[in-house]
């Protein structure tokens, strides 16, 4: 989306990529910082409901496209693990990790896949957003069970997850394309 718009005021290349670097970087400042405020607020359970790394990435992969979705996505969650890695327990803990940054990896890339199109119909937010959950969790289960054998997530405890996340995925399906509609008005009102 912010690339139709960049490219439609015509806006220089090098203006264009620090423009998608300052948001990447408060996109990925977001994704650590709101499982930090979820699970102050809601606990260490609050994380596994709300599923606050998600909504940055989804914002990314819709707002930056693909390859800057894709960057937020894998980013993100090791920039977490790092910082929390200092002064706490790791979130994510390390055996997750690579199964999530291959799921926010695939939540960028079926939303930025979308990008482009939802500069000229925002309502396509929706569908990209369901999409992205569907196939960035069906992904995330598949890889568990794929390497069962070689991780100390078990089928039985990722599917429990998923169901008690449910909540945080039905907002996130409504809050995300709003925020995306907002930000588009909110571009338009300027042209």
């Amino acid at each position: 989306m912010l690339e139709a718009v960049l490219t439609q005021k015509n806006i220089k290349s090098g203006v264009k990529i620090t423009i998608k670097s300052v948001v990447s970087v408060v996109l990925i400042a977001l994704a650590c910082g709101l499982p930090q405020i979820v699970h102050a607020v809601a606990g260490v359970q609050g994380g596994t409901m709300w599923l606050p790394m998600y909504l940055p990435v989804l914002l990314a992969g819709l707002i930056l496209g693909v390859w800057w979705g894709m960057g937020v996505a894998i980013i993100s969650p090791i920039v977490s693990f790092i910082f929390t890695s200092m002064w706490s327990n790791p979130m994510p803990i390390i055996d997750r990790l690579p199964f999530m940054v291959v799921e926010l990896c695939v939540f960028a890339i079926i939303c930025g896949l979308f990008s482009k199109h939802i500069a000229k119909n925002v309502w396509l937010a929706f569908p990209a957003v369901l999409l992205a959950q569907i196939g960035g969790r069906t992904i995330f289960v598949l890889l568990v069970a794929i390497f069962n054998n070689f991780t100390s997530l078990k089928l039985s405890v990722v599917w429990t997850q998923i169901q008690s996340g449910m909540i945080g995925l039905y907002v996130q399906a409504l809050l995300v394309p709003m925020i995306v509609i907002t930000l588009t008005k909110m571009i338009n009102k300027e042209n």
